[in-house]
């Protein structure tokens, strides 16, 4: 009985949702007007199709500003050495924490007595504690998964769910190639995609950018294997950016690659599909977690004029019955409960894969200097993919570079 009224108070909250962005007026006398600076693109969209109903609830008036990922980090960032600052509310990357931790760019959430609840994804939550402080919540569940096209899968002789391992991968990559197309597209336009596109294969080796003491490891022989399967791998496709890879897939001209649930809705017809990464090696191999969070989080920044709105804000953005509401309009909740319902799986199958990508996810390192060590990395293993460099010397001149960049212990 209490799952049906739960079920029907979903089901009446997705309908007033979607009739409130269409009727309720906006206020005209405002209590506050907030500003948002929001990451640009099915992120801020969502957020702002569900704004209406918080304004005319609250009396408030939310300005929203897009930013692309670099302008949004640093506009944040730039405008928080204010005493009071331009925005009241802001998504954030995970790969910024360490950043914006060290800066006080963020209010603790724990001084509005917040907290994360049991059903948002474990490992999504990881990224949003700071000594002992809380400073984010997990609202746009991004997360790589493999991109694949059924038709080349169905002709190499595997179904989705027999995609097991790196190998299998291979295997069908090749199959592809043999065929006359493309096997795994990969990204090589800047040095940060050229990493993220590789951290999959890498986790599924069992190695990792950094050891347990957040020192770089990239010159292991963990690491070199990874490396050379990803070169072996490449070698089946080519590169191209986002658009050119998702069409590449989609029309059977290439068989896989690693995108991201933001950039691709499957229909029941559509030849391109994606699953969640195994972490597996090979057929008896260790399964690590594999596939790398991009998660966008919301938090409050800390010179704010309007906490207790922004505070507002946020809690109405996290409810479990408005986020559920969010996926019929591009939204990926970062919840058990949204990602498992049956009515949503049975319209939208993709979330199973979704699901599974950020139960077994990681973010990347938590450290001020990421940006800089995606650089000299990504250059480094550009350097590797081009020839002009072994990977033993390449990742060799990665290590001694990461190691001059952390400060050598």
């Amino acid at each position: 009985m209490r799952r049906f009224f739960v079920l029907i108070s979903a089901f009446c909250l997705c309908i007033m949702l979607s009739s409130c962005r269409k009727s309720l007026p906006l206020p005209e006398n405002p209590d506050a007007t907030m500003r948002l600076a929001l990451r640009a693109g099915v992120y801020s969209d969502v957020i702002k199709k569900i704004l209406r109903k918080f304004e005319f609830d609250n009396n408030v008036l939310c300005e929203v500003e897009e930013l692309p990922e670099k302008d949004l980090y640093s506009k944040v960032f730039d405008d928080s050495k204010n005493p009071s600052g331009l925005y009241d509310f802001c998504m954030v990357d995970g790969s910024w924490m360490a950043q914006y931790a060290a800066n006080s760019v963020l209010a603790d959430l724990h001084d509005f007595g917040y907290e994360l609840d049991a059903d948002i994804i474990g490992a999504t939550k990881k990224i949003c504690y700071f000594g002992g402080g809380l400073y984010l919540a997990p609202f746009y569940g991004n997360v790589t998964v493999l991109l694949y096209n059924k038709l080349i899968v169905k002709e190499a002789g595997f179904t989705p769910d027999k995609i097991l391992t790196l190998e299998d991968m291979e295997k069908i990559c090749r199959f592809s190639k043999s065929r006359h197309n493309l096997g795994f597209m990969y990204r090589g336009d800047t040095q940060n995609n050229i990493v993220v596109d590789f951290l999959p294969i890498l986790r599924s080796c069992g190695a990792w950018v950094v050891d347990e003491n957040n020192r770089p490891s990239v010159n292991t022989p963990e690491f070199k294997e990874a490396m050379s399967f990803y070169l072996d791998l490449i070698e089946t496709g080519r590169a191209a950016k986002k658009d050119d890879l998702i069409a590449a897939v989609a029309n059977k001209s290439a068989a896989m690659a690693v995108g991201w649930p933001g950039w691709y809705t499957p229909t029941r017809n559509s030849c391109m599909d994606y699953k969640a990464i195994t972490g597996r090696r090979a057929n008896g191999k260790n399964t690590y977690n594999a596939n790398i969070y991009g998660v966008w989080a919301i938090g409050i920044p800390a010179n704010s004029s309007h906490k207790e709105y922004s505070m507002k804000l946020l809690k109405y953005l996290m409810d479990p019955a408005v986020q559920k509401t969010t996926i019929e309009i591009g939204g990926v909740p970062c919840r058990f409960s949204c990602l498992s319902d049956p009515a949503v799986i049975k319209k939208y199958p993709q979330y199973v894969a979704v699901r599974n990508a950020l139960d077994n996810g990681i973010y990347r390192p938590v450290m001020e200097e990421w940006p800089q060590f995606y650089t000299i990395l990504g250059n480094e293993m550009d350097l590797i993919i081009k020839k002009e460099k072994s990977v033993d010397e390449g990742l060799d001149s990665a290590q001694n570079q990461l190691d001059k960049l952390l400060g050598e212990k």
